[in-house]
């Protein structure tokens, strides 16, 4: 059996929201649904009931995200009922998972054409009440926030495991000696990348605004000093912590969805691809270590593609923290830290758990198609341990 080329024909994605913000009225679902149709629309020449399959990452799934919000999406788009969809879980990997598993059914030949993408609305996530054991408990009962971290952890795992992201984030920054005025400063640089890229119109081409939303644009950048960042209190280690509000991606809420083909789906769109995946890796760290998770999965990635960090134009690495993002490439000596995030990440543009990881591909997919060659990166750390990462080409 052979293996199918895999392009990705376009991306978008909604500018994101701030927790609490501008998209907090928007049910998780329509944010899907909004994306997965102006993939659609924005190529007319394509069939939708040539989609045959719908790929969704999802971290939470608690809420108005429960049911399959891949399939939600498909059916609130107005797609044709008979295009399936099929929602994923790899935590703060959802949405790049989707896109790899697209790929993946594609490459074998189960499918042509497939859309891929993620979503979340951390503004919405619920409570939750776990069901007690027994019925009619006298006593009270406790509510679980599942905006994010762990929540009814099992007693069996050791202790050192379910530290919070932000100890986690503190650990890093330990063993890397990674100092807070180093974190506060690329912060600010995530900022202004950020913030000169939607000024150069950088983000035009795949940033589509919810309708009846007032936002054009990333809500959670800003127009910080280090003064300012210097201000913060330490948010997990009230003495001798460097990881702040400041240095650390926001809670966010947003979707993003790429249009994955063949050969076959490519010649029904009839247009120019923005790039060819080449290869994915994942792999697992210690859980407190969980930030560290892309290191190894962007090496052995490269190395499937026969690709070294000297033949990246772009990598897009997700900045959860300041302190996790420096600690990646301490480990990565010979990467040019300047191709990393040239348009800004998370720490400015926001983390909506699982959308980030389709942006991030449809990011570097863009900006592969604006430079008309080379080979580009994505990756992200995930929470309880892991990384994954994605070698696009053009």
């Amino acid at each position: 059996m052979s293996i199918r080329d895999v392009y990705i024909v376009d991306a978008v994605r909604t500018p994101i929201g701030k927790f609490g913000g501008a998209l907090a009225s928007v049910r998780p679902d329509d944010l899907a649904a909004h994306v997965v149709r102006a993939l659609v629309d924005r190529s007319p020449a394509l069939d939708p009931a040539r989609v045959d399959d719908v790929y969704f990452g999802d971290a939470n799934g608690a809420g108005e995200d429960n049911r399959d919000v891949a399939r939600m999406a498909v059916l609130l788009a107005g797609l044709p009922v008979t295009v399936p969809g099929v929602t994923v879980n790899r935590l703060c990997g959802s949405g790049l998972e989707a896109v790899i598993q697209a790929a993946r059914a594609i490459a074998l030949g189960d499918a042509s054409v497939a859309i891929a993408g993620g979503v979340e609305s951390m503004s919405r996530a619920p409570w939750v009440l776990q069901k007690p054991e027994r019925a009619f408990p006298a006593g009270h009962q406790q509510l679980h926030s599942t905006t994010l971290g762990w929540r009814m952890t099992n007693p069996r795992m050791p202790a050192e495991w379910t530290v919070s992201l932000g100890e986690g984030a503190e650990l890093i920054a330990d063993k890397h000696g990674i100092t807070r005025e180093r974190q506060d400063a690329f912060a600010l640089a995530s900022h202004r990348k950020a913030a000169e890229a939607w000024a150069k119109g950088l983000y035009d081409d795949e940033v589509v605004p919810y309708p009846d939303v007032d936002l054009t644009r990333d809500e959670s950048i800003r127009d910080s000093t280090p003064e300012a960042l210097a201000k913060l209190k330490p948010s997990f280690r009230p003495q001798g912590g460097t990881v702040t509000a400041g240095n650390a991606s926001p809670l966010n809420d947003g979707a993003a969805a790429l249009l994955l083909v063949d050969e076959d789906g490519l010649r029904e769109t009839g247009r120019e691809p923005l790039a060819r995946i080449r290869t994915s890796a994942v792999t697992g760290v210690e859980p407190q270590l969980f930030g560290l998770g892309p290191v190894e999965a962007v090496r052995r990635a490269l190395g499937k593609a026969g690709r070294s960090f000297d033949d990246l134009r772009t990598f897009e690495l997700n900045e959860a923290f300041a302190a996790q993002a420096l600690g990646c490439l301490a480990e990565w000596p010979e990467l040019d830290p300047e191709i990393v995030n040239p348009r800004g990440g998370a720490v400015a543009l926001g983390h909506p758990l699982g959308a980030s990881g389709a942006r991030l591909a449809g990011s570097v997919a863009h900006q592969l198609a604006a430079a008309g060659s080379g080979t580009g990166l994505a990756a992200l750390c995930i929470g309880v341990g892991q990384g994954l990462a994605l070698v696009l080409e053009r």
